[in-house]
């Protein structure tokens, strides 16, 4: 059964937020972790096939002329599609990453095999404590190191991976086995009020 400390985790910017709505991914970070460290990491830009407006440049850093000489969105993502093989993935926030990553395999004809975890539903419930739950708020909750930047995909998802590392540390002192994906996924989906009882279970 593959253990939650290998897995991709992710993270898009993009021109907005719904690809129902045309909305397109225009970077993608992702860092690869393997038996609990950090070993490989992928990052780049991807022309969306158009302008991006000034409130996404200015929130993200990306502006059109970046884009303008990035590789175009398809390339780019079967070049993900081969960096991350089957792993399973995790993202901040994951439903809003997942419903781009979906929306970009579907135009390459490109399917993973992975399941899809969040690390912001995994705080809620064994960081009951944080201020907020926030990609920002507990990096520095928990102290974990950082280079400042947000809202630029690889940097997001590095701190991801730390505060995904950090999550399993600490579950990891409630349980008696290393930790399955398939739990931390049910994890996710556990009632606060059961946390407890259910990692004493592991």
């Amino acid at each position: 059964m593959p253990l939650a400390n290998t897995a991709i985790v992710l993270d898009f910017e993009t021109t907005g937020l719904s690809p129902d709505m045309g909305d397109r991914a225009i970077e993608i970070g992702a860092v690869k972790i393997v038996d609990g460290k950090i070993v490989d990491n992928f990052q780049a830009l991807m022309n969306p096939g158009r302008r991006v407006n000034s409130f996404i440049e200015s929130y993200t850093g990306i502006s059109n002329a970046m884009l303008a000489k990035a590789e175009p969105c398809e390339v780019v993502m079967q070049r993900f599609a081969d960096f991350c093989q089957n792993f399973n993935l995790v993202a901040h926030n994951a439903s809003f990453d997942k419903k781009f990553l979906d929306a970009e395999f579907k135009r390459i004809n490109h399917h993973y095999q992975g399941q899809f975890a969040c690390s912001l539903l995994l705080s809620r419930r064994i960081s009951q404590q944080a201020p907020n739950h926030k990609l920002a708020t507990l990096v520095e909750y928990h102290q974990l190191s950082t280079d400042g930047l947000f809202h630029r995909a690889l940097a997001d998802a590095t701190m991801t991976g730390h505060l995904w590392l950090q999550q399993l540390s600490h579950i990891e002192q409630h349980c008696k086995k290393p930790l399955s994906f398939d739990a931390i996924m049910k994890l996710t989906r556990v009632p606060k009020a059961q946390i407890y009882r259910y990692l004493t279970q592991l």
